[in-house]
């Protein structure tokens, strides 16, 4: 994964929680915009957050290690209006 990569998914509006897969098999859970600050080699992702919001610690992740990025809540695909059929 890029440094862009990572810049995009962050300054996305309306924000899309996602998910980090990492190369062991752990993930991590980006909720809000805030938890996450990235450098150049290195995604940090605040962990264990409270009801108020504040993380009690954060996980240093290796942008090299991230294997994956999937969507929290994946978009529901639109329905589309129905067709009325025509007589055979």
């Amino acid at each position: 994964m890029t440094v862009q990569t990572f810049r995009d998914l962050l300054a996305k509006r309306p924000f899309q929680p996602f998910r980090l897969v990492m190369s062991s098999g752990e993930t991590y859970e980006v909720r809000h915009p805030e938890m996450a600050f990235f450098t150049r080699s290195d995604i940090l992702v605040g962990v264990d957050i409270a009801e108020d919001g504040v993380p009690d610690g954060f996980k240093i992740c290796p942008l090299l290690h991230v294997t994956a990025i999937e969507p929290l809540n994946p978009p529901r695909p639109r329905r589309g209006k129905r067709q009325p059929t025509e007589p055979a």
